[in-house]
């Protein structure tokens, strides 16, 4: 069975602004701790296409094992590995990033869309974030009928995660916003 999830944010900051935090999100050490999950990211690839002037990046980012301790020690790994390409198309103004998992993925499926785009109200000053998650729990014999409380208490990890993203995200634009007045924190 597979569960989707989507949420919209829409950040009071430029699309310029908000994709360059993007960028920073996990690179900045102010953010260790609140994106504790994070353990490492590492770029693969990086190519800007110079007829469509669009910028491809491939990540490898390695976070904690999603799901209750418990599972972690019944399938053996603590971490999982999982890969990022982003597609930047300054013309249009469209960051959209896809992520998905490329370890553990006989026990779980997770695919994340992330989106920045202009928001139609105010494209020049705000920034609307779409982001879909599609989790998929993998039935293990043995743990069949806790699958389902596995695929939601995953969920609810990557809901709180995102949460924290976006906290990031802000901090970093402002942050930005401030570099770019001169105004020193």
């Amino acid at each position: 069975m597979v569960k989707a999830y989507s949420q919209e944010y829409v950040y009071k900051h430029p699309w310029e602004r908000v994709t360059s935090a993007s960028w920073r999100k996990f690179a900045d050490p102010e953010n260790k701790r609140t994106l504790s999950h994070i353990l490492e990211v590492d770029t693969l690839n990086r190519k800007l296409d110079s007829q469509s002037g669009k910028l491809y990046t491939t990540r490898a980012i390695t976070i904690h094992a999603p799901g209750p301790w418990f599972i972690r020690k019944i399938i053996g790994q603590d971490i999982c590995h999982c890969v990022e390409s982003t597609v930047v198309d300054a013309q249009s103004r469209s960051m959209q990033l896809n992520t998905r998992n490329i370890s553990l993925r006989k026990f779980v499926e997770v695919v994340e869309k992330i989106q920045y785009v202009p928001h139609p109200d105010n494209p020049d000053g705000w920034t609307i974030c779409r982001q879909e998650t599609s989790i998929q729990i993998k039935p293990l014999s043995a743990l069949a009928s806790m699958a389902e409380k596995i695929e939601q208490r995953c969920a609810e990890k990557f809901v709180q995660n995102s949460a924290k993203g976006r906290e990031v995200m802000e901090r970093i634009c402002k942050y930005l916003e401030a570099e770019s007045s001169g105004i020193s924190l």
